[in-house]
């Protein structure tokens, strides 16, 4: 199946898709250091990165009619900072704001599905008006703002017409996730909007989560499986919470797959050193780490902490795993590429800063996977679900 990736930064959700079957016939990122870190993996014959067409420039300026065959699949996270809540709130009025440019992909490729990412910030009841107009916008795409319409006029347009009771072009969902519940090592909260053409899935949902909290729970508590795979004796364990103590006493197992925790995704690494690992790429330690209130820092068994990015890197207090004695370092680029589910072979270049803010603006490629394998199935009529087989993989 063939896929059109916007916005795709250093390719997380690339990645996952690559790997749930879509084959990328254009993948479009601006951002000068994203392009060098895909282009660098593609001349180095990454698994799947090796057959991507890498646009490097303005997605405003891309022409999808050099596309000579049908694309199945319009997918990306347009830039955040209109929406993040560490942002300045503009929103659309932010010259930033790059969803039209995801609908204007949609309205001209005719995909039969989309998957967008963005920051849990889109769904603050700030933006409720702009995000109705989003879902409206991919309900119906073909309707087109008109030129130099404002987006309030436009969204009064649609408005009118949904009135009308006309069926859709394209089933839309937006909804919030938890990417440990979909696989990934780490704790991030993204806005997930979903869409699936009208006359292949009129009962369009969500796929749901794979992983679960009360699942790592049991694993560590009742069975012991967790310390047992790790090699740690069953008696370590943490002061029991009022969460953990209703799940002891469930009668049966979850039937979801464990959390996956920072120990499941870099247990097996090195201790980092200064002077890096020459048999692991982007495996080296950086000094000064401390924390700060409210910034905590990760435990090994749980899920990380989200990685952030920060305009200028590594804010104060974040990326950080907290051994335990109580001593506290960074996250190895490698690591933080482990915890959104990279490859080891995946490289990233540059500067502390530059890895940190690719790695800190990525979707874990646990999510493009499970969503991606979710979409394939709806659009090619098969709907069984995701196996753990697959999950492990």
């Amino acid at each position: 199946m063939l896929s059109v990736e916007l916005f795709s930064g250093c390719g997380g959700l690339a990645l996952g898709l690559a790997k749930a079957g879509f084959k990328h016939a254009m993948v479009i990122e601006q951002d000068a250091a994203a392009n060098a870190t895909l282009l660098a993996n593609q001349k180095r014959g990454v698994l799947h990165v090796a057959d991507w067409q890498l646009i490097s420039g303005d997605a405003r300026e891309v022409d999808y009619s050099s596309l000579e065959e049908r694309i199945d699949l319009v997918s990306g996270g347009p830039p955040c900072q209109p929406f993040s809540i560490g942002g300045n709130h503009r929103g659309p009025e932010d010259e930033r704001n790059m969803w039209p440019e995801a609908i204007r992909a949609v309205r001209e490729l005719r995909p039969k599905a989309f998957l967008f990412e963005n920051v849990r910030g889109l769904l603050r009841p700030a933006f409720d008006c702009y995000l109705t107009f989003l879902r409206l916008q991919l309900s119906w795409p073909e309707i087109a703002p008109k030129q130099g319409e404002p987006w309030l006029d436009h969204f009064a347009r649609l408005l009118r017409h949904e009135r009308t009771g006309r069926a859709p072009t394209y089933s839309v969902l937006i909804q919030g996730i938890n990417a440990a519940d979909y696989g990934a090592p780490q704790k991030r909260h993204r806005a997930i909007i979903m869409g699936i053409r009208s006359d292949l899935a009129p009962d369009l949902s969500f796929p749901p989560p794979t992983h679960s909290h009360d699942a790592l729970v049991w694993s560590q508590r009742v069975t012991g499986d967790y310390w047992k795979r790790h090699g740690i004796g069953f008696g370590r364990r943490p002061p029991l919470d009022e969460t953990d103590k209703l799940v002891i006493k469930r009668p049966t197992a979850p039937k979801e797959l464990p959390w996956r925790t920072v120990r499941d995704a870099i247990g097996d690494l090195p201790r980092p050193r200064l002077n890096g690992d020459p048999a692991l790429p982007n495996h080296q330690l950086h000094p000064g780490a401390r924390l700060y209130p409210k910034h905590t820092g990760s435990s090994w068994d749980e899920p990380a902490k989200a990685l952030k990015a920060g305009d200028h890197g590594v804010p104060g207090g974040e990326n950080i795993i907290v051994g335990s004695s109580g001593s506290v370092r960074y996250f190895t680029i490698r690591e933080m590429a482990r915890l959104q589910g990279f490859p080891d072979d995946f490289t990233i270049g540059g500067a502390w800063k530059t890895p940190i803010k690719q790695l800190g603006n990525a979707v874990p490629i646990h999510v493009g996977f499970v969503f991606g394998l979710a979409i394939k199935r709806l659009i090619s009529g098969q709907l069984q679900k995701t196996t753990d087989a697959e999950l492990v993989a």
